[in-house]
């Protein structure tokens, strides 16, 4: 199962890398995401892994919020480009 986890840390390094090259902010946006995704999909894996449900809660709260924070985020860069 430790070869598991150490190919979800490889796929997470791909969009750090693409967030650190790129200069326009909507890329940016999208590794960001996608980093928020890998991370607690990992966090899941583990909670099962270790078959501790509290770890699973915390990797459910952090899939639903924090695409949802970086949705509103884009939205407000949105309305700033339109003034």
């Amino acid at each position: 199962m430790n070869w598991i986890l150490m190919t979800m840390i490889f796929a997470l390094l791909i969009p750090i890398y693409e967030a650190c090259q790129d200069k326009d902010i909507w890329q940016k946006m999208l590794a960001f995401a996608s980093i928020a995704t890998k991370t607690s999909v990992m966090i899941l894996v583990i909670s099962v892994l270790r078959d501790d449900w509290m770890i699973g809660v915390v990797g459910v709260i952090i899939l639903s919020v924090g695409n949802a924070s970086l949705m509103l985020l884009a939205q407000i860069l949105k309305r700033m480009r339109s003034i």
